[in-house]
């Protein structure tokens, strides 16, 4: 292991150190999510998250992003394929497109 890497336990011991902060309300909960993917990104790939501005997609883009047409994707997250779930705005499905890129980043990213 190189130096410069981040160790997972050290990323587990950070995540118990914020754990009292965000229960006490001085980190939001939205924060340590972003700085917990980040540092187990930062573990297991040796870089961090891509910076992406938070918006809500619908079905289409999501499918783009996935390289996937967009019957297909629907097929797929019919059958419960992604971890990632759908957000009702009104009558319009939308996804966080956060949600999309952390399960490209991951791992197990194919349906």
């Amino acid at each position: 292991m190189r130096n410069s890497m981040l160790r997972p336990k050290t990323v587990k011991l950070i995540g118990r150190i914020m754990k009292p902060l965000v229960e006490e309300g001085v980190i939001l909960v939205s924060e340590e999510q972003i700085v917990s993917a980040n540092l187990r990104n930062l573990a297991n790939k040796g870089r961090l998250m891509p910076v992406v501005v938070p918006k809500l997609i619908n079905q289409r883009e999501v499918a783009e992003m996935l390289g996937l047409g967009y019957s297909n994707f629907k097929k797929l997250e019919k059958e419960k394929a992604f971890p990632f779930h759908r957000r009702m705005v009104g009558s319009s499905v939308r996804y966080r497109n956060i949600d999309i890129v952390e399960y490209i980043m991951s791992d197990n990213s194919s349906p």
